[in-house]
This record gives C-alpha cells, structure tokens and sequence, in this order.
C-alpha cells in the first residue's frame, strides 16, 4: 500500500493516477474525505497532518509515503507524519520538497522549512528520498486573470530566470521512485529543459494564445501586495517574494536531466505546458 498526502493537490492528484496505471494500492489522506473526489479504487483516509492522533490509521498497513506538505507549519507537520510512519513500520518516505533545500546559500523562509522538514524525516529513522523542484510551471496560471482582463502580465525581477518544471513531472517522478527499488538516500534536483525569465514566458505564452501580451515589470513592494490583496497570510506572502527574488541567483537557474533519467522520456518545456493548460488562460 502507498499512502499520498496532498492527494488532492496539483501533483498528487497526477500521482494517484500514475499509480492506479501501474496497479499500485493506494490509500490518500484527506482532512474532508467527503469532498476527495478521487478516483474508484482510493481508499481515503481522514488524516491532518497537524494532529498526530489522526494519523496512526493513515499510515497502518502502508508500505511507501509521498509526503507533501506547506506552510510555516511544514516541519512539524513532517515530524508527525514521518514518526507515525516509523511507529507504524514504513519501509520508505518520499518527500516533496524544495530546489532551494539544497541550496547551500539560501536562507529564505521555503528554503529553511523544507530543510527542517527534511531533517525531520531522516531523523525518524525511515529510508528516505528527497524530491527537489526548482520551481513549478503551474505559478504561471496566476496571470490568467489579467491575461483575460488586459493582455498583459505583471511581475518582478525581470532579471530573474528560473528553469520551472511541469507538476505532472514531477507526479511521474514521484511514481517512478515509490515503485521501483535503488532510489532510499537520494536527493533529486527536479527541473524543466530551460530557465527563462518571466518575460520569455509571456513571449511564449503570447505565442501560444495567439494573443498580443505585454510583459510589465513591477516591484517587488508592489507585488506583495497583490499577495496580500489575493488572501494571503503576510508570512507566506513573504516566504513567496523571497523564493521568487532567488530567481536572480544562478541556483535558480540551474538544469539537471533527472527527469530523463528517471522517467525515460524528457523534461516537459513551458512551450508544451503552456499549449496543454492553454484553456486555462482564454476562460475564466
């Protein structure tokens, strides 16, 4: 049985169905199981990540975990996933976690949870795998209004360039490593084929739409803000603006062929993503 936290989610929905394919048992956890919506064949588990008396069950009779979590609360929720993981007699977790972790220079706020995330599931004395992307192709869906609205996308460090990767790569690799054996005490750098500025990605979306788009540069003052003005909490509002100013450092820029490697078939580019997700920016 593998257990998949975030099941719901952007990759582990994708993930549920690449194991369904390969005939893979699956159990997901939700906080809502009533609203899961997963696929016939499931089994949903009422688990919070946040409350460690609800996770004994989750994780009972499981032999793989792909652990996904977020927030400022992604340690601890790490740390009580990957102990009722070790109690429970799990053989491997799979972490998702971030580009940034591996970063030896990165201080921001993503950076520092996932490393004491990691941490934690090391410490639980469960054979481990970390995943690492850099950053996910999927952000770009946040233009689609003002795409609709005005044609035109706002954004800072136009400087900045980032080789962002398909969450469904990431799902693929995901399936990959909990099902095939020689993967325990790896760390993979997940990233798409290129890195590109965010004025590149309008360029190419533009040529996508068919539409006349304009990149317009903002600052990072101003963006924030519009973090804020979207609901979110001001932590994660900074936590965002800084993961997005380390596109300036050439970590951030980095391309590794781990999705070849380990799927057999390349990286997606934005180009592909962009023409897969295209309805996403025309409706709304």
């Amino acid at each position: 049985m593998i257990l998949v936290t975030g099941a719901t989610g952007t990759v582990g929905r994708t993930l549920v169905d690449h194991l369904l394919a390969a005939g893979a048992p699956v159990r997901a956890t939700s906080r809502r199981p009533d609203r899961a919506a997963l696929p016939a064949g499931v089994e949903v588990a009422h688990a919070d990540l946040g409350v460690p008396e609800s996770l004994p069950g989750a994780v009972r009779g499981v032999r793989q975990v792909f652990l996904l979590s977020d927030g400022p609360r992604l340690a601890e929720h790490d740390a009580n996933l990957a102990r009722a993981a070790a109690r429970a007699g799990v053989e491997s977790i799979v972490k998702l976690s971030s580009g940034r972790a591996g970063d030896p220079g990165a201080t921001d706020p993503i950076a520092g949870w996932h490393r004491a995330g990691e941490a934690a599931v090391r410490d639980s004395g469960v054979a481990w795998t970390m995943l690492r992307p850099l950053g996910f192709m999927a952000n770009a869906l946040a233009w689609a209004g003002s795409i609709r609205r005005e044609r035109t996308v706002h954004a800072p460090f136009a400087a900045g360039r980032a080789a962002l990767i398909d969450p469904a790569d990431i799902a693929a690799v995901a399936a990959r490593v909990l099902t095939e054996p020689g993967h325990h005490g790896r760390e993979y750098l997940l990233t798409g084929p290129q890195a590109h500025s965010p004025g590149e990605l309008v360029t190419i979306l533009a040529e996508v739409l068919a539409l006349p788009l304009t990149y317009v540069a903002i600052s990072p003052e101003v963006a924030r803000e519009a973090l804020l003005e979207h609901g979110l909490a001001p932590v994660m509002a900074d936590a965002v603006m800084a993961l997005r100013a380390a596109s300036l450092e050439d970590f951030g820029a980095r391309v590794t062929p781990a999705v070849a490697q380990l799927t057999g078939r390349p990286a997606t580019s934005f180009r592909s993503w962009a023409t897969r997700n295209r309805e996403a920016f025309l409706d709304g």
